[in-house]
């Protein structure tokens, strides 16, 4: 009894460290402007060739009446003409309110979607920012997704502040 009962519990721990994740922390930088409003976001996932493979996340207006803040979805030109435009918002696990001011971390298990289904290789997470009476930004960070933990960094210069990228394989 005593045999079976440490094989399980050893078992429980086993599983958690199998499991990854991928955790990117998108920085929305404080603006010193007359009219203020927070930016419309996007990231998701592309390969090296630039070729859509996943949306993590579309961060907007969520709240506006008869969901009218799917109109200016288009400003993220880049992310509109990969994937935006085939979609129906909202997207359940997709989209959601817009990112407040600061450090911002999101993160997604490599057992659900959109990462249940991604191949081992190398990759770009692209994040998008459109900002109404603001400007645009677009940022690549490369990353491998090879089952090992792995960081990598960069830095916008406008719309968005520090975006980091951790997968923990």
């Amino acid at each position: 009894m005593r045999t079976l009962l440490s094989l399980s519990l050893t078992g429980l721990a086993v599983t958690p460290a199998m499991a990854g994740e991928l955790a990117v922390t998108v920085e929305i930088p404080k603006l010193q402007v007359a009219e203020y409003h927070r930016p419309y976001v996007a990231a998701w996932i592309e390969t090296p060739d630039q070729q859509f493979v996943a949306n993590l996340t579309v961060r907007y207006d969520v709240k506006m009446r008869d969901n009218e803040g799917t109109k200016w979805l288009k400003d993220m030109r880049q992310w509109w003409r990969r994937s935006g435009r085939d979609l129906t918002m909202p997207v359940d696990g997709v989209s959601a309110p817009t990112l407040p001011v600061g450090e911002n971390r999101l993160t997604w298990d490599s057992a659900k979607a959109p990462l249940n289904g991604l191949k081992p290789g190398s990759y770009a997470l692209v994040v998008e920012a459109a900002r109404e009476v603001g400007g645009r930004e677009l940022i690549r960070v490369p990353f491998d997704w090879n089952g090992k933990d792995a960081r990598a960094e960069a830095k916008g210069e406008s719309e968005l502040g520090r975006i980091a990228v951790e997968v923990k394989g």
